[in-house]
Formats: structure tokens, C-alpha cells, sequence
């Protein structure tokens, strides 16, 4: 489960393709507990100039849940060619 950890308004502007938006301080453990057990989530920030992606890494980590971080954010998504998915308003 790929996991936008920014605020709702920036992942508006743009995001990975097929992300959820979900900021640490949302990923409660009764939140967490929807997706089946096992579930690998990787989440991402803006970039590697923002550390959101390793704070809310470890947040999963505490709770024994599987993650990994997406290096380079938006940033390098964009870097390597990809684009970006933006919600309508």
C-alpha cells in the first residue's frame, strides 16, 4: 500500500498514481488495522529534503506493521520522468 504522507493539499496538487493519502498523525493503529495483515506499506514526502516519510516509517515500524520508504519523495518521482496523479477539487 503506497502511503502519501503530506498534507491533504499538497497531495491534491500531485501524487503518485494509485497513492493514499494518509499524514502520520492519521495512521492510528485502529486505522492501520483495515488493511489485512502482512500488508507492506511504503510511504513517501515531498523529497529528501523533507523527513515526514522516515518519521511516519517509524511510526509503522513501532506499531510492527511492514514499511519501507520510497526515497526521494515527489521529487524524485518526478526526477526519474514519472508524473504525477492530482485530485480534482
Amino acid at each position: 500500500m503506497l502511503l502519501d504522507v503530506r498534507g491533504p493539499s499538497l497531495y491534491a496538487k500531485g501524487h503518485v498514481p494509485g497513492a493514499l493519502n494518509l499524514p502520520r498523525g492519521k495512521m492510528t493503529p485502529r486505522r492501520m488495522a483495515e488493511w489485512p495483515a502482512g500488508t507492506l506499506f511504503v510511504v513517501y514526502c515531498a523529497g529528501p529534503h523533507c523527513n515526514g516519510a522516515d518519521k511516519a516509517a517509524l511510526h509503522l515500524a513501532e506499531l510492527g506493521l511492514p514499511v519501507k520508504v520510497m526515497i526521494g519523495g515527489v521529487t524524485g518521482w518526478v526526477d526519474e520522468g514519472y508524473r504525477l496523479s492530482q485530485t480534482a477539487d
